[in-house]
């Protein structure tokens, strides 16, 4: 029964490639991200041609800064070795560099692309929880990112499966690969991957749930993430055996910031209803909706048009019009701006004749 027989962490070998599957999976909950991202950033009035633009510059900087902060804080290990720094073969990413980096790096990318930041937000928000989803998965083949011996060290080994396979009724793939040879010997070890996948899987649907009541300001799924996420991952990592640490002090660094981010979060929410006020999510969809079956309509009348200055002058029309409506915050934004509107669409169907 208490065989030691991990899950081979390749997915594929040619000989001269080996692809693991950690990186499968992490590539796996990137897709999914990208995709619901470009559908709901669409509904946000992003293009998909900017989405994936930014995709293409914040992921490979996540990545960098998911190894520099995971080497900040493992220097010693590392000693000035250059290559041993970039080396990710042998795992050594932290999430809250990739965090950090790929906020910062959306800041100055939508400042240049002039879209909206806390709309952008919006769509990396989720993307980032499913992809972490995934991305757990790849520390479940490599049997990393566990936590401690169940029941303790001394605990008998029936005991500890009994746990993961009848008290948390785990298939057997899970349990069989959670008997690894961790910090205390061979055990079996908890399954910490899976509490914070799990987790993180639940705050994706919640937030799905969300950004479809109007409950949410614009720019809402940033704080519900960092307090989401942040809360699962303070306890879970107080069971981890490969905590970083700052310095020796004996604070977990993975803890700080967790505290940090929800106290973030928290903060964002008030702000964006006292001195930073924002118009509602559902408000942002509305809008959008008829701004991009508007666009729609005038992209296709103009398909026939061959006169450059009738070209600009309605993209000019309906640039002032979009300008119009976001400036509107109130869900009665419709009754605000339907003149214009009118106008707009008399003009379309002046140009259809």
């Amino acid at each position: 029964m208490h065989t030691f027989d991990p899950i081979s962490p390749i997915a594929l070998d040619l000989g001269f490639f080996t692809w693991y599957k950690y990186s499968l999976m992490i590539m796996t909950g990137l897709i999914i991200a990208i995709i619901i991202g470009i559908r709901e950033g669409n509904k946000l009035g992003i293009k998909t041609d900017v989405i994936l633009d930014g995709v293409l510059i914040i992921v490979p900087l996540s990545i960098i800064g998911t190894r520099l902060w995971y080497v900040i804080f493992e220097f010693e290990r590392y000693a000035w070795d250059f290559m041993a720094m970039i080396d990710i073969t042998d795992g050594g990413l932290a999430i809250h560099g990739g965090f950090i980096t790929a906020f910062v790096s959306a800041y100055f990318y939508t400042k240049k692309k002039g879209v909206n930041l806390l709309s952008a937000f919006d769509i990396m928000a989720p993307g980032f929880l499913i992809a972490q989803a995934f991305g757990r998965w790849g520390n479940f083949f490599n049997q990393e990112a566990h936590g401690g011996v169940i029941g303790g060290v001394g605990s008998s080994w029936d005991d500890q499966r009994a746990f993961l396979s009848e008290t948390l009724h785990l298939p057997d793939f899970i349990t069989n690969q959670m008997y690894l040879n961790g910090p205390d010997g061979l055990n079996y070890y908890h399954p910490t991957f899976l509490y914070e996948s799990l987790w993180n899987l639940f705050g994706f649907i919640l937030m799905l749930i969300l950004r479809r009541t109007k409950l949410l300001k614009r720019g809402d799924l940033l704080p519900v993430y960092l307090i989401w996420y942040s809360t699962g991952r303070f306890f879970i990592e107080a069971m981890r055996t490969d905590s970083l640490y700052i310095g020796d002090t004996g604070l977990r660094t993975a803890q700080v910031i967790s505290i940090l981010m929800i106290l973030g979060g928290i903060a964002m929410l008030v702000l964006t209803r006292t001195i930073w006020p924002q118009k509602k999510y559902a408000v942002v969809l509305d809008q959008n909706d008829v701004l991009n079956q508007l666009e729609k309509q005038m992209n296709e009348l103009l398909k026939s048009i061959t006169d450059e200055k009738v070209m600009a002058d309605y993209t000019a029309k309906f640039a002032t019009l979009k300008l119009q409506i976001e400036d509107l915050t109130e869900a009665s934004w419709r009754d605000q701006v339907q003149p214009v509107m009118q106008r707009f669409e008399e003009d379309l169907a002046k140009l259809q004749a």
